[in-house]
């Protein structure tokens, strides 16, 4: 699909006062796009909202509010990125994830589908994989999540492509491995760059878990803009893998942060958590031959940006 940006295209954003949504919707506006962004800052932070942006303070769940939000502002283009992504919440709370997650996603896809949206681009995750059966991970790799989020992201995922070829709506499905970068709040596996800076600049301890060997891929947020701008962009459809393809262990986080905030600790050893996943890297192929992405930020480049923005920024 062409975008010509005369015509003022409008996006929707969802979770966009949030750290990835944020991000995608600042570049968005840099590009000329009309932006509205819903959310509910249950996380999000309207620090982070853009103010060339519409705001809505929405809650995806009232789908009477997001009517009004589509009636009055009438995108042609979705980008979903609101979500309750803590895990741990997921497993003692699996009837709040499922009412965010996919009762929300549900409410944003009928008036999407309603007011004729022409392309919906879904933020999902590597947790939908579950513990890897091979690595490097394609799309083809089977679906067992090892959480109630990694079920309620796949959850939506099959709504998802459902309803797009009912009405003939093109969509793109970004499996993301583990983001970071500037604006990620300092909790949860994802946010282990931004735990570790955090606690380093403030002169306190960190905390790894295991042996230090267990490896994650590791995409500097950025990248994932980048990859959702091309997929806004492309005529491309489907499920595609957002990642660097290199695995990184804890270890190598815990050095590379070290170095960069200029310390010069040592880590704390703990017992492995129960259910950790001990590998886990991507196959990106897909997204470079049909989308003509791939990650640029080497890990170290983008974690000397993200100490830079913790360190302006310490609370």
């Amino acid at each position: 699909m062409h975008i010509d940006l005369m015509t003022k295209v409008t996006v929707l954003v969802t979770g966009g006062a949030g750290f990835i949504g944020s991000h995608i919707a600042d570049r968005l506006i840099s590009e000329g796009y009309r932006v509205v962004i819903v959310d509910d800052l249950s996380s999000g932070m309207l620090k982070n909202v853009n103010p060339k942006a519409s705001f809505y303070q929405v809650d995806l769940r009232d789908y009477k509010a997001i009517e009004e939000v589509f009636d009055k502002e009438k995108p042609t283009i979705i980008n979903h990125h609101a979500a309750q992504v803590d895990v741990t919440k997921s497993v003692s709370d699996p009837a709040t994830d499922a009412h965010i997650n996919i009762i929300g996603g549900i409410n944003l896809l009928k008036s999407a589908c309603e007011h004729g949206v022409r392309r919906f681009i879904y933020a999902s995750t590597a947790a939908v994989y579950g513990d890897p059966e091979y690595v490097p991970i394609d799309e083809d790799h089977p679906i067992k999540p090892l959480s109630a989020y990694g079920i309620s992201k796949n959850t939506f995922e099959k709504y998802l492509e459902l309803e797009a070829s009912r009405v003939g709506m093109q969509y793109v499905i970004l499996r993301y491995a583990n983001v970071f970068g500037p604006r990620q709040v300092p909790h949860g596996e994802g946010g282990v760059v931004a735990v570790f800076a955090n606690r380093m600049l403030a002169g306190e301890p960190c905390r790894i878990f295991g042996n230090g060997s267990k490896t994650r891929d590791y995409v500097y947020v950025q990248d994932v803009v980048e990859a959702n701008i091309l997929a806004m962009q492309s005529e491309a459809c489907g499920v595609f893998n957002i990642g660097t393809e290199k695995e990184t262990t804890d270890r190598e986080v815990f050095d590379t942060v070290r170095a960069a905030v200029g310390s010069s600790q040592e880590p704390i050893y703990a017992d492995e958590r129960p259910g950790e996943i001990r590998r886990s890297c991507f196959d990106a192929t897909k997204a470079k031959t049909k989308l003509g992405w791939k990650a640029k930020i080497s890990f170290a480049e983008g974690v000397a940006r993200a100490v830079e923005f913790y360190r302006r920024n310490k609370q």
